[in-house]
């Protein structure tokens, strides 16, 4: 059976409680795609341009290998209805930013700004951060220059590499949005 076909004929099941695992590795022949597997579900990911690197630093482009966990879905209420999910849940603000300043004390965390201020804005005009899911990579502690806004987010139509974040289609979100919670790994290698 091919991925896409074993993707779609999972794609509307959802579990009662989330799972404990998912996995993303790169793809054979190209460090900036990669596959994502939840439970039965495998999808394409895009991966950053610089792939999947053990010493993520600020700017590099890398995607950090590793464990970590969802901590809450960002999502823009404006364009679309609450997805169902285990995680917490935060409607995207206009004002609602995120901070990439290593210099900054909120360096790797949400930040209020105002038009025309400094941070990487969650509103965008594509829909790359329609969904957002946050990742506890260099949270705690945060260190300075060792990266900061890495999501899962929604992929460019041509699945072009990210900045260091992990994109999926917003079918292959929204399912997998239904099977993950706060204790799920993401063991990223």
């Amino acid at each position: 059976m091919d991925i896409p076909i074993l993707a779609e004929t999972y794609s509307k099941m959802a579990p009662d409680r989330p799972l404990g695992t998912i996995r993303i590795h790169a793809a054979a022949g190209n460090p900036c795609r990669g596959w994502l597997i939840a439970g039965r579900q495998v999808s394409p990911v895009a991966l950053g341009r610089g792939g999947i690197m053990a010493n993520k630093r600020e700017g590099d482009g890398g995607t950090p290998k590793g464990t970590f966990r969802p901590r809450r879905l960002w999502w823009r209420a404006d364009r679309h209805r609450r997805p169902s999910t285990h995680l917490p849940v935060r409607a995207i603000r206009p004002s609602d930013a995120w901070c990439e300043d290593p210099a900054s004390r909120h360096y790797n965390r949400p930040l209020k700004i105002a038009p025309g201020g400094d941070g990487d804005r969650l509103t965008r005009d594509d829909h790359l951060y329609d969904f957002i899911v946050e990742i506890d990579h260099n949270a705690r502690p945060r260190t300075a220059g060792r990266g900061s806004a890495v999501f899962l987010h929604l992929a460019r139509p041509d699945f072009s590499p990210t900045a260091g974040c992990i994109s999926m289609t917003k079918s292959a979100m929204l399912h997998l949005l239904r099977q993950i919670g706060p204790d799920t790994r993401i063991i990223i290698k």
